[in-house]
């Protein structure tokens, strides 16, 4: 999700042409890799704060109220006859790109309806999220959630396009210690488009 709130009329119109199942995942974007050579904000610290100011500011834009709103970011009178609630009460789910065990992390995702974990390992570098980071994660929300609507588990990943027979126990153990969906995550394919169509044509992988 773009910090630009504006933008965010995008997700109201899908939510609106799918009949109230649009989803809406939120983090702080990919890493710096050239981004402030054309103006945008790189510092993390910054664009965590971007980023909660605008989902403070999406929730208000979906009450279907005016509203005054003044942050250290982004200043708003919204005083417009357009006004929007979302078809799916009371909000689109919001699922938050969290990383794992961060406390901060933590504490932005569970204001809201799910997280997609990261988990760096050590040397900074992204690692697989187990069975027992899911099971670490989902007591953890349990005990540090204030709210008592549901709350996923989203896991990324990858299920082999050679190898469909080992899907269920790539997926299985997740399911089992709680996750409640998969993301099909293929970052390592560039220029091999022909393995992604494959991918997507084969389905979605299934728990026995």
């Amino acid at each position: 999700m773009t910090t630009r709130p504006c933008e965010l009329g995008e997700v109201a119109t899908l939510d609106r042409l799918s009949s109230g199942r649009a989803l809406l995942p939120v983090g702080l974007g990919a890493p710096d890799t050239g981004f402030d050579k054309v103006g945008e904000v790189v510092d993390r610290r910054t664009r965590a704060a971007l980023l909660d100011e605008s989902l403070e500011l999406l929730l208000r834009f979906w009450s279907g109220e005016q509203f005054p709103f003044d942050g250290k970011h982004y200043t708003v009178h919204w005083d417009s006859d357009w006004l929007y609630t979302p078809v799916l009460q009371p909000r689109v789910p919001i699922w938050v790109v969290g990383a794992w065990p961060s406390r901060a992390s933590m504490a932005r995702a569970l204001r809201y309806d799910g997280i997609i974990p990261v988990k760096l390992d050590i040397e900074g570098s992204f690692s697989a999220f187990t069975a027992e980071d899911v099971r670490d994660l989902g007591k953890y929300a349990k005990e540090h959630r204030a709210q008592t609507s549901p709350f996923d588990i989203v896991v990324e990943g990858v299920t082999p396009v050679e190898h469909p027979d080992d899907w269920d126990g790539i997926v299985g153990p997740l399911a089992e210690a709680g996750a409640t969906w998969w993301i099909e995550s293929m970052w390592d394919v560039a220029g091999e488009m022909e393995t992604v169509r494959q991918r997507i044509h084969q389905g979605s992988p299934r728990v026995k």
